[in-house]
């Protein structure tokens, strides 16, 4: 069929499509140019508008690096990555559930870490913090020998690939469950931060007049056979940000319930002065264990 009208170039580019051989990539590559078209009809986009679509898309792709994932930043701010995550968990959404987003900024090759010890790999500023977690399955029994990966921001707001300043894979760490499901660690208790807004993130925040701070939290993944594995942030409770988080990501059940001791015997001989706890219980669903691929793979140069 040549194509002598509008109404012509849809069903022609769904029929060059339509013979993909995976039933599942051609269900989504066909829904994918059903909606864009439609897309494009419903905005009467101009050409002039389209261009500066098609330089933003690039634009994505140029201003990422090993460092930095620019497309996953872009997908939590228009709360795509949010919305995947909950219709993949907590039976489509519908449950309270541990899952969440994995971030820009996980990176894979953490260092295993003894039940207990420090995420601290280089001098950082910041009240200790002392964390207590739990992996249970659906009946609230223990998960052991589960693989719970940890990373988060530091005081200043920047996680450790972001910051030359700080030790290669700082506020990292690899643990694995004991025989009551249970592992811990030490660190700093961490801050929120602004999400970086020199690329077209940036852009997008500003036209909508959006801040771009997200909340204090502290990400995992976990990993077992037999179970789902799954994301995770738990978020602290004290955080001004928690309701307008930039990226969607704050639910009630990821809500981290931080407990300042100002005084008291503190949990390490060389703690003095103020430390926070931190107890929380992660809970996971029956499924295939699957690692995802890192969005990061490096350390940005000094």
């Amino acid at each position: 069929m040549l194509i002598s009208r509008i109404d012509d170039i849809t069903p022609k580019v769904l029929e060059a499509y339509a013979a993909i051989p995976d039933p599942r990539l051609r269900e989504i590559i066909l829904s994918f140019i059903t909606h864009l078209h439609a897309f494009g009809r419903e905005v009467k986009l101009t050409e002039t508008e389209f261009q500066k679509a098609a330089a933003l898309i690039n634009a994505i792709g140029q201003s990422s690096s090993a460092s930095h994932n620019e497309a996953v930043l872009m997908a939590g701010s228009l709360g795509f990555s949010p919305l995947v995550c909950m219709m993949n968990n907590g039976a489509g959404g519908t449950q309270d559930s541990s899952a969440n987003m994995l971030g820009p900024f996980y990176r894979d090759g953490s260092p295993i870490t003894e039940n207990g010890g420090s995420l601290t790999r280089s001098s950082t500023e910041g009240l200790p913090m002392f964390f207590t977690g739990h992996v249970v399955d659906q009946a609230g029994a223990p998960v052991v020998g589960a693989i719970v990966d940890i990373w988060h921001s530091s005081t200043v707001g920047l996680y450790e690939n972001q910051d030359p300043t700080q030790a290669d894979m700082n506020l990292r760490g690899r643990f694995i469950t004991d025989a009551a499901g249970g592992f811990a660690f030490r660190s700093i208790k961490p801050a929120g931060y602004p999400i970086p807004i020199d690329g077209p993130v940036g852009m997008l925040l500003k036209a909508a007049g959006r801040h771009n701070m997200r909340p204090a939290h502290i990400h995992a993944l976990i990993h077992k056979d037999g179970f789902k594995t799954i994301t995770s942030q738990v978020y602290s409770n004290d955080d001004p940000y928690l309701e307008t988080d930039v990226q969607f990501g704050v639910t009630t059940a990821l809500l981290g319930h931080y407990v300042l001791h100002e005084s008291g015997t503190p949990p390490a001989a060389d703690v003095s002065g103020a430390w926070w706890t931190l107890d929380y219980t992660f809970n996971l669903e029956p499924g295939v264990a699957r690692m995802p691929s890192a969005p990061i793979t490096g350390k940005k140069a000094a």
